[in-house]
């Protein structure tokens, strides 16, 4: 059978993308449909046809619905949840355990050392040194005690280039008898002392203008020894309940080789009351001061040279605290009496200092204005200088004030430090200086130009200070402090023998039980001095230049072992750098010395 097929056409409008996959499916069965009916009628003509499809495609956007998060619920389906209560029901249970009664730990407990109440003390060294001590203490009951000290330090001297006799000695004796009540103590001393010291300090180049004949017998005529001798006799007394807290009072007489004599007879009580809740202190003070030099330095006087102050003065003060703050203030009212020159004067001095602590311990700020009336004596100018001439003039220093302010505190709780600014106005401040000389006709063995005279000075003085300590440990410690000082001087050329910078260190360690040892490290800047020749004047003229003393660096350092409780054996060395620098114009030290030794500790 042959088909017959017409042509035909479907004309069709684009569509969109989306919708043609639609229509060509549409399409295809339209045209299966049409062949099947060609295929039932043969040959009929049904014509041509065009068939124009038109579909406009026209979006819509169906509703949109929210769902909704919390969905309602129906309470009708729901029930209270029931409270469910709990008992407990308990009954005793009998037990047979027995526990064990508990027993402290055993814990070793350290031996304390035993306090020995008496000591002796020998050593020996070059230079022909001799160290002794001895300490004795005896309770007589049990509210009195009796006790004695002796004391003797001495050095056959022999410095090199030295060629005047250097020896010295030193040698006191102490007595106490004390007793201790319940509501006081009161104890009373007597005491001597001799000191027996050369100077020895000739200038440099002396006896130039001489023949070496003439020197020679010069200086073999010279006698430098000087002899001082001290008897004191003194008391204090403390009580417990009682307005009067405290009572000192001493005697002194003091003299020496070259006929001075002097008398120095001091009280001081402390009284402390409370006035509206403030506890108020106040200190009295009696200071007398009597002597006479029996020649001024060039022979010229014809009778003594005497001298002689009463300083009478009241110290009354309270303390304040508030917070972290305490102040302390206070006021020092003196009335000075020249004895000798009927000169009397009033002097009023500031006493206040206050601190804060900023940070506990650890940081405590602190700043003050401080003064006072210093008597000064014979007496105290030989114990820091040994070589003065016995031809002083003394007169009390007066202290106007003392501003000054610092930190201290701790880094840890091992270490501590101390930094500290000052700013000290002095009138009549006490300067050592070298005396001049002729080596023509000397008329003493300390007119030789080989002894130190004490002259005066109104004086400003700008110091800092800083000190550091620590403890590393019961074995270890150590400490460094340094001063550095700036003077002004109103009337002498220099701040004479004053250093603008003093250094020290200190180290102590154990190294074993038995054995330990430590070492000590100053240091102290130049100095200014002047010593004249009024020999010289008829060849050039004199030169008023002072003359610088050469810093110095010294290193002392000791060793021992305790072989007992009772027995230890030590080694001493001082000035190990073995340098003979002068201390005063003139006066060089000893070199290395070394001390060997021992310190027996026992009981009556």
């Amino acid at each position: 059978m042959k088909l017959n097929t017409r042509n035909f056409y479907i004309q069709t409008t684009p569509f969109p993308l989306g919708r043609s996959r639609w229509l060509s499916g549409g399409v295809g069965i339209l045209l299966l449909f049409v062949q099947f009916s060609f295929a039932q009628k043969k040959e009929e003509n049904i014509g041509t046809e065009v068939v124009n499809v038109v579909k406009p495609y026209t979006p819509t956007i169906s509703d949109a619905f929210k769902v909704k998060e919390t969905p309602v619920l129906d309470d009708e389906g729901n029930t209270k949840k029931e409270i469910i209560k709990y008992t407990i029901f308990s009954f005793p249970v009998a037990s047979t355990f027995t526990p064990s009664k508990g027993k402290a730990e055993g814990v070793e407990k350290e031996e304390q050392a035993h306090l020995f109440k008496n000591y002796a003390t020998f050593g020996g060294g070059n230079y022909g040194i001799v160290n002794a001590e001895l300490f004795v203490n005896q309770d007589l009951d049990n509210n009195s005690y009796v006790g004695g000290m002796f004391r003797h330090l001495s050095s056959q001297g022999s410095i090199k280039g030295v060629e005047l006799s250097n020896k010295f000695y030193d040698t006191s004796i102490d007595l106490t008898y004390g007793i201790h009540e319940k509501n006081l103590s009161w104890n009373v001393d007597l005491g001597y002392q001799n000191q027996i010291y050369n100077w020895y300090g000739l200038p440099t180049g002396f006896g130039s203008a001489l023949t070496p004949n003439d020197r020679a017998n010069l200086i073999a005529g010279i006698n430098p020894q000087q002899s001082y001798n001290t008897i004191y006799l003194g008391s204090k007394i403390e009580f417990n309940e009682s307005f009067l807290k405290e009572a000192s009072v001493k005697f002194d007489h003091f003299s020496d080789a070259y006929g001075s004599s002097e008398n120095r007879f001091y009280v001081k009580p402390s009284f402390q009351f409370d006035v509206d809740d403030k506890e108020i202190k106040t200190n009295v003070i009696v200071d007398y001061l009597g002597g006479s030099f029996k020649k001024d330095y060039w022979n010229t006087n014809t009778n003594p040279i005497k001298y002689g102050y009463t300083n009478i003065g009241i110290a009354p003060s309270f303390v304040m605290n508030q917070d972290d703050w305490t102040v302390h203030l206070g006021a020092g009212l003196f009335y000075s009496i020249d004895n000798q020159n009927s000169s009397n004067k009033f002097y009023v001095y500031p006493q206040i200092n206050a601190s804060y602590k900023v940070v506990g311990d650890l940081m405590i700020f602190y700043a003050g204005a401080e003064g006072n009336l210093g008597q000064n004596s014979y007496s105290d100018f030989v114990n820091l200088n040994p070589f003065l001439s016995p031809t002083l003039n003394i007169v009390p220093t007066d202290k106007q004030y003392d501003i000054f302010a610092g930190l201290k505190g701790k880094i840890i709780n091992n270490v501590s430090y101390n930094i500290r600014g000052s700013y000290v106005n002095e009138r009549n401040k006490a300067l050592f200086k070298s005396n001049d000389y002729s080596e023509i006709n000397p008329s003493e063995n300390y007119t030789f130009g080989n002894s130190m005279q004490v002259v005066y000075d109104d004086m400003k003085t700008l110091s800092f200070y800083g000190e550091l300590k620590a403890d590393f440990s019961k074995e270890v410690t150590f400490g460094i402090n340094g001063t550095f000082s700036s003077y002004t001087n109103k009337n002498e050329a220099k701040p004479w023998n004053l250093p603008a910078i003093k250094l020290s260190s200190t180290l102590d360690f154990n190294i074993t039980s038995k054995w330990y040892a430590g070492i000590n490290v100053f240091y102290v800047g130049e100095r200014k001095d002047l010593k004249i020749n009024m020999d010289i004047i008829s060849i050039v003229p004199i030169v008023n230049t002072p003359i610088t003393l050469d810093s110095y660096f010294d290193v002392n350092a000791h060793l021992g072992f305790r072989y007992s409780d009772r027995l230890t054996a030590f080694l001493r060395a001082n000035n190990i750098t073995n340098k003979t620098y002068e201390k005063w114009l003139n006066y060089p030290v000893q070199g290395f010395q070394e001390v060997l030794g021992a310190n027996y500790k026992f009981d009556f």
